[in-house]
């Protein structure tokens, strides 16, 4: 029997945005004119299980879910486990980046019956396929299932070029109900124009998922999609969600020329290294072109914290200081993120980048700072050994996973790293409210001036003093003036 496909976007945070759906319409793009289906977005439902219900008495007989860990998660488990009860007949199949991370928990749930693993929307065109044509499934790369009381998960199958891949179906969805203001413009939407990082940090889930590769749509395909934005929807401002934009200068400078005419304001993220060997010309063309923020991971104000988390050689601190005084000088902003409590001495490493950020914020005071908290990655080199030498394990089961302790695992703030007391939990957690009063955050259009100059009134003599333990004070005037933390609530 031929699937008839609901795909399943679920609720991905808490704010009520309505973000545009790309794994969708991904999705979509590939079983476009072969397969029937139709799209549930979690984040625009008012019930997403209603729909998913009304989506399966309309005919549907497999769900496919993208799942991110985190509130994804929460959601996904007792919707799929929902729509089995109540329709056992149907097949369901997870794909994303917590499949391909966690497949046997997954797995050991007889609710899911197949993960797709990696770069998932050709493996998941070639299971409809196989399902449709009678064809065994076993023989579909990237996919994983039980199999005679055990699991099998066959290898990951090779990655796809974006550039092969066809083109979104934006007319399956009504764009203007995900056009939405941000810190970069009045209309704005996300566009994702590459796939991997070049790079191997062992505390990144990328690694383990492309092992080093990087491809990239071209300048000219990225350049259209931001003119048809431009044309079609009268978007003024773009973020590009790629894991790594910035990877290759020449594609970037040739995307910044040709949207240069459509006043553009965008934002992507890139490693600190790569974009310090840009030369002065693109740089004033990437400003000219509309570039109004770059996301780096700093990560650490320690070069041997840096080196364990294989972004030494070349990346340091240093380098963070030279980038927030080159984008000062163009006036583009840095939205610097660090991962604090990193093992084996999570007490040196947070004292010591909680200085580093003191200086970041002197060198650039426009700087934007995201704190997470260190968490392990599978198998990810010499931090994830550390962290499994204090005894850190991940759960075996999705009833452990979407408990409130791993939801807050897998949004970096976390109990239930054994290394990370809840002294030092909580003095990362101080800092982060001083400066965050001390310097608040530009992308929030809410703060007016004056609201601004009262943060800082009250968060000075704290941060000068360096006298970061029980800011209630502040914790109390940033709920009155609801202020907007950039790692939670995006632009």
């Amino acid at each position: 029997m031929k699937p008839r496909i609901v795909l399943y976007n679920p609720r991905s945070n808490g704010s009520g945005k309505r973000i545009l759906p790309m794994s969708l319409l991904a999705l979509g793009a590939v079983l476009e004119g072969k397969y029937e289906y139709a799209l549930v977005d979690g984040n625009s439902e008012r019930d997403a299980l209603e729909a998913l219900r009304r989506a399966v008495r309309a005919g549907a007989n497999l769900l496919a879910v993208t799942v991110m860990p985190g509130p994804q998660l929460a959601q996904a488990v007792p919707h799929s486990r929902a729509l089995k009860r109540e329709f056992p007949h149907i097949t369901i199949v997870w794909g994303g980046y917590f499949p391909t991370q966690h497949a046997e928990a997954i797995l050991r749930d007889p609710a899911i019956d197949f993960a797709v693993r990696g770069h998932g929307e050709l493996v998941f065109l070639n299971l409809l396929d196989a399902m449709s044509d009678g064809v065994d499934h076993r023989t579909v790369e990237g996919l994983a299932f039980r199999e005679n009381g055990g699991i099998v998960q066959n290898p990951l199958a090779p990655i796809p070029h974006p550039e092969q891949l066809p083109s979104f179906p934006y007319h399956r969805i009504d764009i203007a109900r995900y056009i939405r203001p941000t810190f970069l413009g009045s209309r704005t939407l996300p566009h994702h124009s590459s796939y991997g990082c070049p790079f191997f940090c062992n505390f990144c889930a990328v690694v383990n998922m492309v092992n080093g590769r990087w491809l990239p749509q071209s300048a000219g395909r990225v350049a259209e999609v931001a003119a048809m934005y431009a044309r079609e929807w009268g978007v003024n401002a773009i973020e590009l969600y790629d894991n790594n934009f910035f990877t290759h200068e020449a594609r970037t400078a040739e995307f910044a020329e040709r949207i240069r005419p459509l006043g553009l304001a965008w934002w992507g993220e890139a490693r600190v290294d790569t974009l310090l060997k840009y030369s002065d010309t693109t740089w004033r063309l990437m400003r000219d072109a509309g570039l109004k923020m770059v996301f780096m991971g700093a990560e650490s104000g320690s070069l041997e914290t840096l080196k364990r988390m294989d972004k030494g050689g070349t990346m340091s601190p240093d380098k963070t200081l030279e980038m927030a005084r080159k984008m000062k000088d163009y006036g583009i902003v840095p939205e610097f993120s660090f991962v604090l409590g990193n093992p084996p001495d999570p007490e040196a490493d947070v004292r010591q980048t909680i200085e580093f950020i003191r200086r970041v914020k002197q060198t650039n005071p426009r700087s934007e700072i995201v704190m997470y908290n260190y968490t392990p990655v599978p198998l990810a080199g010499d931090l994830y050994d550390a962290a499994q030498a204090e005894g850190f394990h991940f759960p075996e089961t999705l009833d452990e996973w979407i408990n409130d302790t791993w939801q807050q695992f897998s949004q970096r703030y976390s109990d239930v790293m054994p290394w990370l007391n809840a002294t030092l939990r909580r003095r990362v957690r101080d800092f982060e409210r001083v400066l965050n009063a001390y310097y608040p955050t530009s992308t929030d259009a809410r703060l007016t001036g004056a609201r601004r100059v009262l943060l800082r009134g009250a968060s000075a003599w704290r941060y000068r003093a360096r006298i970061y333990d029980f800011p209630l004070e502040l914790r109390a005037l940033q709920k009155l003036v609801r202020y907007q933390r950039p790692e939670t609530s995006g632009f």
